[in-house]
């Protein structure tokens, strides 16, 4: 029975192996495709449309795309829009999910209705483009943080995890003299670094990835992060007009010049985060439990 037994356990094992085995290399494949072409030629992409290994490999793209210090300019506003929006957001973030976590908080459902009522309705993109525009903010780098301050998703899912946390750990506080500011500071943000760190990824990757508030309120290419300027290098090298400054004289690599802006756009996020990973991995199964 036990040999039956351990025999039906390492089958199942085998099994989970063999499909856990394919579910990862179909995952990995079209990351490893996307960097395999980016070094290969137009020619051998076009030819064989899939490529892993390159038989012939190109720096071509990789040329085209940092001709000029104009990649590098617009790398180091998508960084300052990253740590400063993600510092802002999180501070923004932590304060109010503490506010609304706290069960003696007058008003506290009335509050709470107003922030998830924006999760359902919005004021459009023309009012929040004259909200921007009268406030002053077009072609500043604070219009790419201060229309997105909060994610309502995000901070509710700190509000919950802040619920989740022991009464006694703020009783003992306020014991010890501690004021609301002193338990927030000192025990609230200590205990919920995980949910915190998790957050922090969130915004960073939306910070980072920010498109569309920058197409509508930056008009100064100095300005442009870094997913604008790779989008105009994707349409120079497709041979399309462009309204915006000429970017390079170079001749672009049109099919390995795609390829090499998805790689050039994800691998700083894949970069950091394997330092929050077992941050994320902490938090949600802290979360799910506290749930």
């Amino acid at each position: 029975m036990v040999e039956d037994k351990s025999l039906g356990s390492r089958i199942f094992s085998i099994i989970n192996i063999f499909l856990l085995s394919i579910i990862a290399l179909v995952t990995v494949l079209p990351f490893i495709h996307v960097i395999a072409s980016s070094f290969t030629t137009s020619a051998e992409l076009a030819e064989k449309q899939f490529v892993l290994f390159p038989t012939e490999w190109s720096l071509a793209a990789y040329k085209y795309i940092f001709s000029t210090d104009t990649i590098f300019r617009s790398l180091l506003v998508s960084i300052v829009v990253t740590a400063g929006g993600t510092l802002w957001s999180m501070f923004l973030s932590v304060l109010t999910a503490y506010g609304l976590s706290r069960k003696d908080l007058v008003g506290r459902r009335f509050i709470m209705f107003f922030f998830v009522f924006t999760m359902l309705f919005n004021g459009g993109m023309i009012p929040t483009f004259l909200a921007v525009k009268y406030t002053g903010l077009l072609d500043s780098l604070l219009a790419l943080v201060i229309p997105v301050s909060i994610n309502v998703f995000n901070m509710i899912i700190l509000k919950s995890f802040f619920q989740g946390l022991p009464d006694s750990l703020e009783d003992a506080a306020k014991i010890d003299g501690c004021n609301d500011f002193g338990i927030l500071f000192r025990i609230i943000i200590p205990c919920s670094m995980p949910a915190i760190a998790t957050i922090s990824l969130f915004y960073a990757v939306t910070y980072w990835n920010t498109y569309m508030h920058a197409i509508l309120y930056i008009n100064n290419s100095d300005l442009w992060p870094i997913q604008v300027l790779l989008r105009q290098i994707v349409v120079l090298a497709s041979g399309l007009s462009y309204d915006g400054a000429e970017f390079t004289d170079v001749p672009p690599p049109e099919l390995t010049v795609k390829m090499a802006v998805i790689v050039v756009a994800t691998i700083p996020v894949l970069l950091v985060y394997p330092f929050l990973q077992k941050h994320f991995t902490k938090g949600a199964l802290l979360g799910s439990i506290k749930e």
